[in-house]
């Protein structure tokens, strides 16, 4: 006879008949399972101690275990639910509606990627022609301006006087793109903090703009002096070299990270350089020729090394704007120069009449375009795919010279290009390359093994050992 729970026992007697269930708790597996469904849990029954079972079988003191630990009684019932519902989506292959859903998130997020990537390798493949078409046209004009007009230091004056017109073309397209449109003052000011809090000072413009400017006309200079007096392949070829150059002084000066296969395309590089000066038997002629264009490299990688050390990074609209300084510098402070030259006979070109003024805008023009690809199509491309445009133009200015009869290709001229432009491919490798290689090797080894697992079909786990044992008996054959 049940008591009510406000009442103790007295006496154990007075519990007797409870007391005899409990041995069928544990032998009579009908009465344990209805103890079960009434105490929710059989494990609690197991772990619980003789007074607990007593107290959970009478009901004394209200003691109603559930309540105990399931302190919301709706909290089990949900969680059955949600476990009832994954183990039948589970079993089910999920419902069929959200899983189209995801399904065609999934595609549409990845036709996004793939058409942003088309659309970035399309722009690429553009880029390279450009790139490679506007350096090797402008070796090929310069090359022949001189023919006519043989005055190196004017030529290179009059086409670094063209960076003035970087700031003006990149404020119209900042007109045409931001959506907030400054004055021509105002973006200047804005683009005049890439200097440091004072903007553009004379402090700033003799330390950290005039050095820079002087080291872009020397590697102008120096390349097309190289063009008097060598072909434009072994220029061009030669010219690669500065992005070895580039890493033995980043790695030097600035600590970048040390790359075997980087010191590989470097070595690759002076080897070329040294087959180059071979191939024409180290007459003295080629041999300055060589020079000028080493040269040249080396002061583009001393430009680019020195700017990332002392200027950092610069966005479009500072560039354009440093660009623009240095062209207004050269017109303004070198210009004496090419009048000094003139009138000592050193590049004397007659009257204003004489001068090629076509071939001039020319190349000038061919060489702002090529500055332009190079500094700002990184907006809609890779970077590798710029540089890469560089090396093709030594084939694209290889079958000019060939076509006019200006060169020789022996063994040895062939070689010291082929290694060259292996060397700058090298040097385009990312940093994590080896990294990507494993992957790639990896999932192309995953990608093997999955039609010999296919080919074999379902089975119980006797057939997985079956399937072991015959793919490793192949591998001795």
């Amino acid at each position: 006879m049940r008591k009510s729970p406000d009442v103790s026992p007295r006496r154990l007697s007075d519990i007797s008949p409870q007391l005899r269930q409990l041995k069928y708790l544990v032998v009579d597996e009908s009465i344990k399972e209805d103890t079960l469904k009434s105490s929710r849990s059989f494990e609690d029954i197991n772990s619980a101690s003789i007074e607990e079972r007593i107290l959970r079988i009478t009901g004394y003191y209200g003691y109603q275990p559930w309540n105990a630990v399931y302190t919301n009684r709706e909290d089990r019932p949900r969680e059955n639910v949600v476990g009832s519902t994954a183990d039948g989506q589970a079993a089910n292959g999920g419902a069929p509606g959200a899983e189209s859903a995801t399904e065609r998130w999934r595609l549409h997020c990845c036709i996004k990627i793939t058409a942003v990537q088309v659309r970035k390798a399309l722009w690429g493949v553009a880029m390279v022609m450009c790139v490679c078409s506007s350096w090797a046209g402008s070796t090929q004009l310069a090359k022949l301006t001189f023919q006519q007009f043989d005055a190196p230091f004017t030529l290179t004056w009059f086409a670094t006087t063209w960076n003035c017109l970087f700031f003006p073309l990149y404020y119209i397209g900042h007109l045409c793109k931001s959506p907030e449109r400054q004055t021509p003052r105002q973006r200047f000011r804005e683009c005049c903090r890439f200097f440091g809090d004072d903007g553009l000072t004379a402090k700033v413009f003799f330390t950290k703009v005039a050095p820079f400017g002087l080291l872009w006309i020397l590697t102008n200079y120096l390349y097309l002096q190289a063009l008097r007096k060598i072909n434009t392949t072994d220029v061009s070829a030669l010219f690669c070299c500065n992005k070895a150059f580039v890493f033995l002084l980043s790695w030097i000066v600035l600590r970048d990270r040390f790359m075997g296969v980087r010191i590989v395309a470097a070595i690759f590089a002076i080897a070329g350089i040294v087959m180059m000066t071979y191939a024409d038997g180290f007459h003295s002629h080629s041999v300055m020729g060589i020079t000028f264009v080493v040269a040249s490299a080396s002061m583009s990688a001393l430009y680019k090394v020195l700017f990332k050390m002392v200027l950092g990074s610069a966005k479009f609209g500072e560039a354009a704007l440093f660009l623009t300084i240095v062209g207004g510098a050269n017109f303004v402070f070198i210009s004496f120069v090419p009048v000094i030259l003139y009138f000592t006979h050193v590049e004397y070109f007659g009257s204003l009449e004489d001068i090629p003024w076509l071939y001039l805008c020319g190349v000038a023009g061919l060489l702002f375009a090529f500055n332009i690809l190079v500094n700002f199509g990184i907006a809609v491309t890779y970077p590798t795919l710029i540089s890469l445009g560089i090396v093709l133009s030594v084939p694209v200015n290889a079958m000019v010279d060939l076509y006019t009869c200006e060169i020789h290709f022996n063994a040895v001229r062939l070689i010291a290009v082929l290694i060259i432009c292996l060397g700058f491919l090298m040097l385009l490798l990312p940093e994590d390359w080896d990294q990507c290689f494993i992957q790639l090797h990896a999932k192309l080894q995953s990608k093997r093994e999955e039609p010999a697992e296919e080919e074999a079909g379902p089975g119980s786990s006797l057939n997985w050992s079956r399937r072991a044992r015959t793919s490793m008996s192949t591998f001795p054959h």
